[in-house]
């Protein structure tokens, strides 16, 4: 009987021992393709982790764009008219990117502060702004008439 009860027991604390850690394999992995949203003003605060993959948005600052002659590199600042990130692309820009309109950007945070795009989403429409920019607007209480927010 005693022969009997060591070996469940064996097997359920291995049975234990191999769920744990498949879910620490599985939160692991999970961690790993989070994309966090900061704004600008969070960003400022010092509230974003730097080098880590996460998404900024806002708006685009008017007369901020620039474009490098010889490359496809472009820097331009994101604002919640609050605080205003500057964002460094080197790729083709979505043809709905504009000066003044919505936009998320994924990418990292470099330890001078600068936002390294690897991915930058532009609205599809006028009135179109994203959720997680319109909140954020919304919260610094600077949202543009007439955006209004995808649910």
């Amino acid at each position: 009987m005693r022969a009997k009860r060591q070996r469940r027991l064996i097997i359920v604390v291995g049975l234990v021992a191999l769920v744990a850690i498949a879910v620490g394999l599985t939160l692991y992995a999970l961690r790993a393709n989070i994309n966090l949203f900061f704004t600008p003003s969070q960003i400022a605060a010092g509230e974003a982790p730097h080098g880590r993959t996460m998404r900024l948005g806002g708006v685009v600052e008017k007369d901020s764009v620039e474009r490098e002659s010889d490359s496809l590199e472009v820097t331009f600042r994101v604002t919640d008219f609050a605080k205003d990130v500057e964002v460094r692309y080197d790729d083709i820009l979505p043809d709905l990117f504009r000066e003044g309109q919505g936009v998320v950007v994924i990418g990292q945070l470099d330890d001078a502060g600068e936002f390294i795009a690897q991915q930058v989403l532009a609205k599809h429409d006028e009135t179109y702004m994203p959720p997680e920019v319109a909140e954020a607007l919304k919260a610094t209480g600077n949202l543009p008439d007439g955006s209004v927010p995808s649910s």
